[in-house]
Parts: structure tokens; sequence; C-alpha cells
């Protein structure tokens, strides 16, 4: 028996970051918007804990135990009392390294698809408190929809989305460190006062109504000036988009992925095509948003 579960990439319409804590982290208000672009992720009884991984830069996906979609199995494995003896499966097509939660996508795949096959029956409060353990981005990647993420981003409020946002979004040539991002965040925001992060109210309402010009004035990240500071190209991509016809152009996340807002899918191939052309990225997807969360495909 087998269990198959897939799980969609994110981007943040809004990532307001705080002042570094003691700990290390950052307090957020992170506007999640899950979109489908999505890995699927397998799990079959084995005797022992095993990962494989194909897809686009699989190569570039750890295959040991600090995989989280591994420590997923072995969290799950060891609130139950039993052995992580399952293979774990990753087919990849959210971006490796691209600051669409990826990582986290897989974390959140193979925990519902070991939940499944092991039958478990852990409530959906476990799972996620499981999650937030796992990584700031996993519970979003189980939950899906749109919600609002503060204390690291693990602590969750769904949100209304009134309609169906089309985006595309445009690979680099290479990957950016998400703690290299946030370092970055910090040194240029040293000897500066650093507000409290907090959710846009326009931009909620935006979502809500489901109005893509509206949510393009709001869109909002506070990492892309590190982002950009580590990899000043991405400066082109973002310009290209834009000027293609882009309403918001922005980095998602930690970058280095590059998002586009667009009003509908003809503008999004438009977009794309001028992308593509541009040679200013790798590759370029479409994919539209909300999408559902974690969700058993087969079994």
């Amino acid at each position: 028996m087998s269990v198959t579960v897939r799980v969609p990439a994110k981007v943040n319409v809004q990532l307001a970051v705080g002042a570094a804590r003691p700990d290390g982290f950052h307090d957020l208000a992170n506007v999640f918007l899950a979109v489908g672009l999505y890995d699927e992720i397998t799990v079959t009884p084995s005797d022992a804990l095993r990962v494989t991984c194909e897809g686009p830069d699989a190569d570039q996906v750890p295959l040991d135990r600090t995989n989280l979609a591994a420590r997923a199995a072995i969290a799950l494995a060891e609130r139950y009392g039993r052995s992580p003896d399952v293979h774990v499966h990753i087919a990849k097509d959210i971006p490796v390294a691209g600051g669409m939660a990826g990582g986290s996508a897989d974390g959140a795949g193979a925990l519902v698809a070991c939940d499944a096959l092991w039958e478990t029956g852990a409530s959906r409060e476990e799972l996620l408190e499981i999650c937030a353990e796992l990584g700031s981005d996993v519970p979003f990647s189980l939950v899906g929809g749109a919600a609002l993420g503060i204390g690291r981003g693990e602590r969750l409020t769904p949100l209304e989305v009134g309609g169906t946002f089309h985006w595309v979004f445009a690979m680099a040539g290479r990957g950016l460190s998400t703690p290299a991002v946030f370092r970055e965040f910090d040194r240029l925001g040293e000897g500066t006062d650093i507000p409290e992060p907090v959710a846009s109210q326009e931009l909620l309402a935006a979502l809500a109504k489901g109005d893509p010009d509206a949510l393009a004035a709001a869109v909002s990240n506070d990492l892309e000036p590190a982002a950009l500071s580590l990899f000043p190209e991405l400066a082109d991509t973002l310009a290209t988009g834009r000027a293609a016809g882009a309403l918001a152009a922005l980095v998602s996340g930690s970058g280095p992925t590059t998002a586009f807002l667009v009003r509908d899918p003809e503008s999004a191939a438009a977009v794309a095509q001028a992308l593509v052309a541009s040679g200013t990225c790798r590759t370029v997807r479409t994919a539209s948003g909300p999408a559902p969360g974690a969700t058993v495909a087969g079994r």
C-alpha cells in the first residue's frame, strides 16, 4: 500500500518583518496565498526510512534526514511510538530554493501521507503542532487557501478570498539562502527603528473582494531589499514583468523567485512570454490561487 499527497506552493502577498528576536527569529505578519504549483509526496512501507526525489532541480534536494519530508515522518512516528520505516518519494514541481515553500510543502505532504498510511488518527491540531515544530511555513502548506501567519509565521488565521488571482512566476538561475536573506535584512536595518509587523487592512480587503487592482496596490515584501542586495539581477526581472503589463511585481518570500500579479490568463501568457524572451530568468510558470492545502490524491 502507498499514499500520495498533493501539496501546493505559496506566494507571500504581504511579508512584514520585525526586528530580530533574542532567539534569532523575527516576528512576522505573513499573508500567504497557496497557488496551483504542486509537489506530490508518495509514502510506501519500507524496511528503513528512505527519501528519493525526481523533477526539476531534484539534484539540489537533500535525501538524508535533514529533508523536511524525512523529518515529518520521524516526528509523527516518534509521537505514536513507531519506527519511521517508509520510502518517501518526492515528485517536485515547486521550484527548489525559490521562496515558494517547496521544502515546507514536502514536509506537510509527508506528514499527511504518513498519517494516512499508518492510520494514526492524529487530529488536525496535532498535525499543525508537528508542522510548527518542523518550520515556520509548514503549517500553511498543510492548510492552503489563504491565511495570515504571525509569530514566526506558524500561527495561522484563515482568510477569506473572494475570487481567483492569476500569477506568473520567474525562476532565477541560482538559489538564495533564506537565513542569508534574513541576515542581510538585519544588516540593512542596523541602527534603524524597525516597526512591529502588522497585516495591511487594505490587502486583506482586496483578497476578500477578489480585486486584483486593489491587491496589486497593497502587496509588499520587507525581505525584497535584502534579496535584491544579494541578487541584484532580480531587479531586471521585476522591471521586465512590470513593463510587460503585470499589475504588481515582487520577490516571493526570501526569493529568488519573482512573482507577478496579472489580471487574467491572457495577461499571464503575455507577461510569461516577455519574461522568457528577456533572458532575465531561467524558467517561467503560470498559476492561480487560492489552491487547496495538502490533500490525499491517491492510495
